[in-house]
């Protein structure tokens, strides 16, 4: 990389940083939230047609009241934080799907599905906000749009200027296909960085507290899924989704945080 390059590509990443809102974390965003939503919506509506809506309707209504609850809080929080302008990138869908599966996903742009393997395990609508505040917590925090960038930096190194300020639809939509990855068999997004898992916990539990739900339910509900893990279960939302003793202590020890947001 000669030194014109390097200029360019430093003024380039210092230019791409952005924060996370609830946490202020900095974070390299090298694609638009439009590109990242292009380069998911195609892998989710193919996803979608090969899925079964389930046939339970109160299920249904209950995963979609929750969702919209959290997501009018979410807005709410953003509009407050000066950052309105990035409402419009979310579409919100709130689906569940039949399957035994205990498993649950998310897709840029506020695409959640919920499946139905995971509601016997719910013991009220606040665990469940527990889950879906979570996944709302990978998408307002621009995960997908992080790991993108961060695979776009490794996969072109010093091009990756040229790409980016080319906006080579391609290269975003290759660098997608790795970053979303929805299996066939599993239908979930490859597993984020542990710090991403810890950032969407805490930003979720800020958004639900909002939403009027308790907080304090992650700890049941994380233990319980631990202790089902534990028991040689095959618990999908694991693979993805890492429960552990450190991620009860880390909410455990967020909560009094939390409950500052609780309405």
């Amino acid at each position: 990389m000669n030194k014109i390059t390097g200029i360019i590509m430093a003024i380039l990443l210092f230019s791409s940083c952005g924060n996370v809102p609830v946490t202020g974390r900095r974070q390299l965003l090298l694609v638009s939230d439009a590109e990242v939503i292009s380069a998911s919506l195609t892998q989710y509506n193919d996803y979608m047609k090969t899925a079964t809506i389930s046939a339970n309707k109160t299920q249904s209504a209950m995963v979609e009241r929750v969702g919209k609850n959290i997501a009018k809080a979410t807005e709410a929080y953003l509009r407050q934080d000066g950052r309105e302008n990035e409402i419009a990138h979310f579409s919100w869908e709130f689906v569940l799907v039949k399957s035994d599966e205990v498993n649950a996903f998310c897709m840029p742009g506020g695409k959640i599905v919920v499946y139905e393997g995971l509601l016997p395990l719910m013991a009220s609508e606040d665990e469940l906000a527990v889950v879906v505040g979570h996944e709302v917590g990978h998408a307002v925090s621009k995960h997908s749009n992080e790991r993108m960038s961060q695979a776009l930096l490794a996969q072109f190194g010093a091009s990756i200027v040229n790409v980016a300020l080319s906006k080579k639809s391609e290269a975003m939509q290759s660098v997608g296909n790795t970053v979303f990855g929805l299996g066939a068999q599993l239908g979930v997004m490859l597993p984020y960085s542990r710090t991403h898992e810890y950032e969407a916990d805490y930003v979720g539990l800020v958004f639900m507290a909002m939403s009027g739900y308790n907080p304090g339910s992650a700890l049941a509900f994380w233990q319980k899924m631990s202790n089902l893990s534990g028991g040689g279960n095959t618990v999908d939302f694991l693979s993805t989704h890492p429960s552990d003793s450190k991620r009860i202590a880390e909410i455990q020890r967020r909560l009094p945080e939390v409950e500052k947001f609780r309405r």
